[in-house]
């Protein structure tokens, strides 16, 4: 629990974030270097892995 909140709840938060902007940055709506675009969508694939993971064990 953080500030009261699940983990679980707040990678999924992190998720829809990372979500989002990946999609505005894939539709060129907000510009940003490739490198970026590659390291968040890196970072979303791990913290959906352990948010589903966390969820599949509770």
């Amino acid at each position: 629990m953080i500030f009261g909140i699940n983990i679980i709840l707040w990678l999924g938060i992190i998720n829809f974030i990372l979500a989002l902007f990946q999609l505005l940055s894939g539709l060129r709506i907000i510009k940003v270097k490739f490198t970026l675009h590659r390291r968040l969508g890196i970072t979303l694939f791990i913290t959906a892995m352990v948010h589903g993971t966390l969820a599949i064990f509770i």
